[in-house]
């Protein structure tokens, strides 16, 4: 067992190390306005997912994030011009995992959302104005190149290089839905998202890629008993991180999602997807414990769908692993 010195010195690593995970939470919020958006994880821009952590880390994560512009519109629906707002809070719990000698994550996070705004409906101007819940994710992770399952003390003398690792994100249809209504906050259908990402470190500055493709299950309660189904969208994600040290980094973000494209009743229409979107991440530490995360994103190109911008800010509390 670690003394009280070791565990502050181990505390001060874990809080500075260019390879320490502090959060890769931000894309629970984003992975939330996803849901709410009926496309759940393909706008994802979450920056240091596949970095390392000591096991048996917990993370307990509030955030809230804000939404504008064609957020939350399903390709299927014959609205246009719409203008919606959505306001997102996320609670959050997520803990590091020893996975047979390597090291796993696993999270969970529950969205709640306020929506309000306008749209054109077969040319006719309509409204709509909504909270509730929207869809739970569950997501597992592991590292199996280069990040083995470490304690606190071990991780000391761990050094970041080449990682690479695989995530699975599920959404749970448990969200406010209702089918007589074209916009809604919940999806009514599953979706899961395998994914693989790698992390390269040249200090100060990490590089990462991650490629995934989300899944869907069948609406068979689509807007007004109509069935909705969709192709999977495969979407590939880049980020280009600065570490200032003493646990302040930023990051420029993006990523490119292509397909997604649906079918009502079995007739196919013509909505696939072919968007791109670019953000930023500031993280900053508070005290050895806590942490706030900045971010926004906004559309660059969009064919069909997702054309918004969105801001948030989250607050992370770790304990236990030793501390």
């Amino acid at each position: 067992m670690a003394s009280s010195g070791d565990e502050s010195r181990l505390g001060y690593v874990l809080r500075v190390r260019p390879g320490v995970r502090r959060t890769g939470l931000q894309g629970l919020l984003l992975l939330a306005l996803g849901t709410c958006a009926q496309r759940a994880g393909a706008q994802e821009l979450e920056p240091r997912a596949y970095s390392a952590a000591p096991v048996g880390l917990n993370f307990l994560v509030a955030g809230y994030a804000y939404a504008q512009g064609g957020v939350t519109l399903d390709p299927a629906l014959p609205l246009t011009e719409a203008e919606l707002r959505l306001h997102l809070a996320v609670v959050a719990y997520a803990r590091t995992l020893d996975v047979w000698g390597l090291s796993g994550k696993i999270d969970v996070a529950l969205p709640y959302a306020h929506l309000s705004g306008q749209a054109l409906f077969n040319g006719e101007p309509v409204s709509r104005e909504v909270s509730g819940l929207s869809d739970p994710r569950l997501r597992v992770g592991v590292n199996f190149i280069g990040a083995p399952a470490l304690s606190l003390k071990e991780f000391a003398d761990y050094r970041a290089n080449f990682i690479v690792g695989t995530t699975l994100a599920v959404t749970a249809p448990l969200g406010q839905y209702d089918n007589d209504r074209l916009v809604n906050i919940g999806n009514h259908r599953w979706s899961f998202k395998p994914e693989i990402g790698m992390s390269k470190t040249w200090d100060p500055f990490i590089v990462e890629l991650a490629a995934g493709v989300t899944l869907y299950t069948t609406n068979h309660d689509f807007w007004n008993g109509r069935t909705l189904s969709q192709t999977p969208i495969a979407a590939l994600q880049a980020h280009v991180v600065y570490l200032f040290g003493a646990g302040f980094w930023a990051a420029l973000d993006a990523v490119y999602y292509t397909g997604g494209r649906t079918s009502v009743n079995g007739a196919e229409r013509e909505t696939l997807q072919s968007n791109t979107r670019l953000g930023a991440t500031f993280a900053v530490p508070i005290s050895r414990y806590q942490s706030f995360k900045l971010y926004g994103s906004t559309g660059t190109s969009t064919r069909t769908g997702t054309d918004f911008n969105a801001i948030g800010l989250a607050w992370q509390c770790r304990f236990g692993g030793g501390f």
